[in-house]
């Protein structure tokens, strides 16, 4: 309860929030409470905290953005130790939480250097993801032993987000909801880890690729009660399917806290059951701010509008129906020019743009809103991709830098795979297929299996999902990708 008004989510058409056992914590040197299952960052937002930096020149208040741990905005002192991302750290009874200055402080924390551990495996997976967990599945089931990492607790990315059914077939599961889809394949996952074929290690991070002789190397760190310890991972082939980052909108004001990746928003409304406002204002119409923003009237939260700046609805006209019939409105060729607030959000000034994007003297409108909601693009994670070496190319419709990659999801670094939004941006469904298709090249590489038959099934079931209207973008990327593979090969 925050000033009067519950910010916890108790009733919900499609998720259960129960009410969960109490965790008391210190921040800055404050007494809170949290529940379980929460982050230190879903834990602070329900409490009312919203401010969790300060940027460096002026001062300013700053909130965190992406809830994904993949920018800088929520790193925290945790118990004397720095440079907590507490997004995805878990809330724990009685630790510290402290913001840190702008010059650091030593760290007060006693750090124990923890031996480093090798593993060997056949196949790596980073990212828990659909693409990873259906790549992970696929190679185990195939007896090539395989190690799943990922940076958050729970396994299923996006999906555990996702209330909405999905489209297409029954191969793609059709009418099924991405958080149903996210329990299948992790039931799957834990039946195949209990035959041993699979080792899976939550709340880690694969931090670097490491010279070796025969086999490709890995560093991963692995967290544990906000302490780290090394690995050094060796493996024949590894797939990376490290999902994308969202994309930030230029606007003064756009660093207050109160303005949200759309992830960010899912992130606390579905998974944590806490409100990220009481008033939205969601800029983007393709299908991610369309669908985001009736899970925040599922959630009981207000969406004052939605602002699209092109001049049509780039999303399904299906989601932008049922928000329509919900009143909401949907306003295209309209931007976000400003956003305003003393310490957070309290309001916008959207603009009417003209044909050639400009903003129209005189079409201002103020809205008052607490909190804003950026769904414009995500932005393909390839840092430990291009560390590697892999080939990379700038392609506008897959979303920006990709790399390079054949049929298989092989790239241009043999038994280096890719699968999912790190290989250009596209729908869940498609995510799980490409990583089926890499997991079962990874297997077939390996020797563990040497009939073609399945993966061309999955390469035929991902070109009828290319096939629509709605897949045009993505066909166009993977063509264009194909192109520069076939000149490289030349």
């Amino acid at each position: 309860m925050v000033r009067g008004r519950c910010v916890r989510i108790r009733t919900h058409p499609i998720i259960d929030f129960p009410k969960r056992k109490q965790l008391s914590f210190c921040f800055q040197k404050k007494r809170l409470v949290g529940e379980e299952g929460d982050t230190i960052a879903s834990a602070l937002h329900a409490a009312g905290i919203r401010t969790l930096t300060t940027s460096l020149k002026y001062d300013n208040p700053r909130g965190f953005f992406c809830g994904i741990g993949k920018c800088s905005s929520c790193l925290m002192r945790v118990n004397g130790i720095p440079n907590v991302r507490i997004c995805i750290a878990p809330l724990k009874e009685g630790i510290c939480v402290e913001m840190q200055d702008k010059l650091a402080r030593l760290p007060v924390a006693e750090f124990f250097g923890e031996p480093t551990k090798t593993l060997d495996f056949d196949v790596l997976v980073v990212g828990a993801g659909p693409a990873g967990l259906c790549a992970a599945l696929e190679s185990a089931s195939r007896n090539a032993p395989v190690l799943l990492v990922d940076e958050n607790q729970c396994l299923g990315g996006q999906l555990v987000k996702q209330t909405h059914k999905f489209f297409g077939s029954r191969e793609e599961r059709a009418g099924t909801r991405g958080i149903d889809i996210a329990k299948d394949l992790e039931c799957e996952l834990h039946r195949l880890q209990r035959e041993g074929k699979i080792q899976v290690m939550t709340d880690a991070t694969v931090i670097g690729y490491y010279e070796s002789k025969n086999r490709h190397r890995f560093g991963v760190v692995k967290r544990c009660e906000y302490k780290s310890r090394l690995y050094d991972v060796r493996c024949k082939a590894v797939i990376l399917a490290c999902g994308a980052m969202e994309n930030m909108l230029l606007f003064p004001g756009n660093d207050l806290p109160g303005v949200y990746g759309a992830g960010a928003v899912q992130t606390l409304m579905n998974v944590y059951g806490v409100k990220p406002g009481d008033r939205v204002l969601m800029v983007g119409a393709g299908n991610v701010g369309l669908i985001v923003s009736y899970q925040l009237l599922q959630a009981g939260i207000m969406v004052d509008r939605v602002v699209e700046a092109a001049p049509v609805i780039g999303g399904y006209h299906v989601h932008a129906a049922k928000l329509r019939r919900c009143g909401v409105p949907i306003f295209t060729s309209h931007s976000i020019k400003e956003v305003y607030g003393d310490e957070k959000v309290e309001g916008a000034i959207v603009v009417k743009l003209d044909e050639q994007w400009k903003p129209v003297k005189g079409s201002e409108e103020d809205v008052p809103c607490d909190t804003i909601c950026l769904a414009v693009g995500l932005t393909p994670s390839t840092r430990l991709l291009s560390q590697i070496g892999v080939d990379l190319e700038f392609i506008p419709e897959a979303g920006g830098y990709v790399a390079l990659h054949d049929e298989s999801m092989q790239t241009s670094v043999r038994g280096v795979y890719v699968a999912g939004d790190a290989s250009g941006i596209e729908e869940a469904s498609t995510a799980m297929i490409e990583g089926k298709i890499a997991g079962l090249a990874a297997a077939m590489q390996l020797g563990r299996i040497r009939k073609k038959n399945l993966l061309v099934q999955y390469q035929n079931q991902l070109s009828q999902l290319r096939a629509g209207p709605f897949g045009e973008k993505p066909r166009i990327a993977k063509e264009k990708i194909a192109k520069h593979v076939e000149i490289g090969h030349v």
